[in-house]
Order: structure tokens, then sequence, then C-alpha cells
């Protein structure tokens, strides 16, 4: 039984900001809005799953942004957020029924690690725990252009989210909120918790986890990820000599050919500079030290799972894959014909998109092992960004 799942709620239509995109797939830092917010659970080690609430009408566009992604089936939301919630709630009853859940705005793109965190760690003494911070502006009451009083801003906190639960509690709260609407709605899921007599917790949260609202919130964004984030390159080498064989896996497809890459794992040489460009580029070893050739678990292993952890370890540390070049250098088999085939497979392996992917085969003229055909050389190189505290 998964111990803490995510569910991102998505359903919403962003009524106040222009345009026929709803705001959580609108392209943030060349990514939809949503992407980053998936992204973040999916690399979270404390989460087991993360499932997803959209509007029906979005299935198409739910499918493009979460390519690549484990994800559960998406959830059809309802009119109201809290119905949405509700509708994954008892999704996740009648497939897993976790220990605790965490509710996520699809619409807030910057959750942290240590934000989740915290959430999690606080589900261990309370019902629920909700991150805010504490209101430092007067805060004024208006009627329609008029000022007619400043409230006490004293003990007022503005709430965010992921705000988590024990997820028996939240059902219960929201299946009685089900029953005895009498017209009440509500905003957050804190308030349904509340309303049911739960023990809810306040946690620090972030100013820099904003929900974006208006086309100032995607300005302010924006402006953030630049500020906050520095771009590095990586590269990688990496060669694999001929065996028998009659085929060789190169960029995580095979190719017909007279001799097979000889290899403690499938050989890929391929990925495997992939990976260790991307390990290079977080400062964080290489292929060797993550997957070592001495351990016998990973004999004849596919070189996607390298690759994948590789990506994934840049995800946790909130980095964002920008693009990936690799050469192959080898005599035979002629890579031309197989290019877009390793560039969609090695998308897809990483969650990026293929124009984000370069395949590029060239040859030593008949020099060195390659020009001898004694074996294959590949090397990469990455661009990535993360943030300047990673």
């Amino acid at each position: 039984m998964p111990e803490t799942v995510a569910l991102i709620v998505a359903a919403g239509r962003g009524s106040r900001m222009p345009g026929d995109v709803p705001k959580q797939y609108r392209h943030l830092h060349g990514r939809a809005i949503l992407r980053h917010v998936l992204e973040a659970f999916v690399a979270h080690p404390g989460i087991s799953a993360v499932h997803t609430v959209i509007h029906p009408d979005d299935a198409e566009r739910f499918a493009d942004v979460s390519r690549g992604l484990n994800l559960g089936v998406p959830v059809p939301g309802g009119e109201t957020r809290q119905e949405s919630v509700r509708n994954g709630l008892e999704s996740l009853a009648a497939e897993t029924s976790p220990e605790k859940v965490l509710i996520h705005d699809g619409a807030r793109p910057f959750v942290s690690p240590a934000l989740i965190d915290r959430v999690i760690d606080a589900l261990d003494r309370f019902d629920g725990a909700v991150p805010a911070l504490p209101m430092t502006d007067t805060v004024k009451r208006v009627s329609g252009d008029a000022v007619v009083g400043t409230v006490d801003r004293s003990g007022l906190f503005r709430a965010q989210t992921p705000q988590g639960f024990r997820f028996p509690a939240l059902l219960s709260a929201h299946g009685k909120a089900a029953e005895n609407m009498d017209g009440q709605s509500f905003t957050d899921d804190a308030s349904v918790a509340e309303a049911a007599g739960l023990s809810i917790s306040v946690i620090a949260g972030e100013e820099s986890n904003i929900k974006i609202t208006h086309d100032d919130d995607m300005a302010r964004a924006a402006a953030w990820l630049r500020g906050a984030r520095e771009t590095r390159v990586g590269s990688g080498f990496d060669v694999h000599a001929f065996g028998p064989g009659n085929s060789v896996r190169l960029g995580g497809i095979d190719i017909a050919h007279s001799q097979a890459l000889a290899g403690h794992s499938d050989a890929d040489v391929a990925l495997h500079a992939l990976t260790d460009a991307i390990l290079g580029a977080i400062g964080d070893g290489d292929i060797g030290s993550h997957f070592p050739p001495s351990d016998p678990q990973w004999q004849g292993a596919d070189s996607s799972q390298f690759l994948a952890h590789a990506a994934n370890l840049l995800r946790q540390r909130s980095g964002t894959l920008v693009h990936a070049d690799l050469t192959i250098i080898c005599e035979q088999p002629r890579i031309g014909a197989h290019r877009d085939a390793m560039r969609a497979r090695i998308a897809e392996i990483l969650a990026i998109d293929a124009s984000r992917v370069s395949v590029k085969a060239t040859t030593t003229e008949g020099l060195g092992f390659t020009g001898r055909n004694e074996g294959i050389a590949a090397q990469a190189s990455v661009t990535v960004t993360v943030e300047e505290s990673a």
C-alpha cells in the first residue's frame, strides 16, 4: 500500500487569465506549468505515487504534458474544486487507500522538495498540515472603491499547497461536506478538514511557492526563474568493443548488424555517454558509481534505466534538462536512417520533447579502433538549469 500519494488538482479553467489555453497548460521556461508541478512530485523520494484530477476536455493536453512520467490514470474533475478533490480521493480509495495524501494546485509550479518534506513530516503528529505565510501587509476591508475598515492582521496567514492529510480522515471529511452542503463552499481542503473537526498544523510556507492566477503572476514567475537558476553543462564519453551478435543497441533502439557491442549491461554506448553527461552536470559521480559493473544485478540491464535514473536525480535537484547533444563515432553500422528513432527514444526516456535532443554520427576516416571496426564510441553534452542553491 503506498504510504504517501500526491493528488494534483488541475481541472480549473483559469477564467482570470485571458486566452483559450488553461493556465496550467501554459508554458513557463519551456515547459507547461503543470509539467513543472508533476515533475516535482514524481522526483520526490517521499511520494509513492502521483495522481491528477483534470478537466474532461483536457485529456489530450494532459497526455502531452505528462508524457514519460509514471502517473496514475487521470480522474475527471467536477464543477467546483471541492468536487474535483472529492472525485480524486474517491478514486484513490478504490485503488490504493494510502496512509497520507498531499493535495496540490496544478498552477503552483515552484513547490520545493523541502516544503513537501515538511508537510509529510507534520502528518506524523496531526490529521492535516497546511503551509502558510504570515500576513505582513496592512489589510483593508473595501466596499466598492472605498475603504471601510482595517483588519487586524495578527494571527492571519496566507494558505498555500500542498496541503497534507491522513487519507482516511480527509476522505471522511469530504464525504460529510458533500452530505451537508447547505450552500457552503470550501476553497481549500484545510477548510473541509476544519469543518470536520480535524487537527490541522500550520507549517512554514515559501514565498516562491506562488500560484499562477493572473498574467502578472506569469511575468513574476518567469523573472524568478531567471534570477534563481544557473546553467550548467555536462559531458560524457564512452566506448564499447564489438563482440559476437547480430545487432547493436544504440540510443535505446536495436540496429541490425553483423556484431553486437560487448559490455556488462546492454552496452548502449550512446545512453552511457548521455548518463555520464547528466551526472557530470549535477556533480554526482559517474555511471560506474551508481551502477557498478561488479554488481551482477546490472548484467545485461537495459541502459534506459541508467539514463532515467540520472534524469530523476536532476529533477530531485529541481533541475531541468534544456538540451542533449549526442555524437556517435563508428564506421558501421550507418546511423543516419536510425537518427529520428534514437531521438524519439531518448526523448521518451528523459521525458522531454524530441526537439531538445540532437543525435549526430561521424567516422574517424579509418583511423583508430573505430576506424578499424573494433568498436563504437559516443560523446555527449547536456545543458541543464538548476536552482542556485542546488
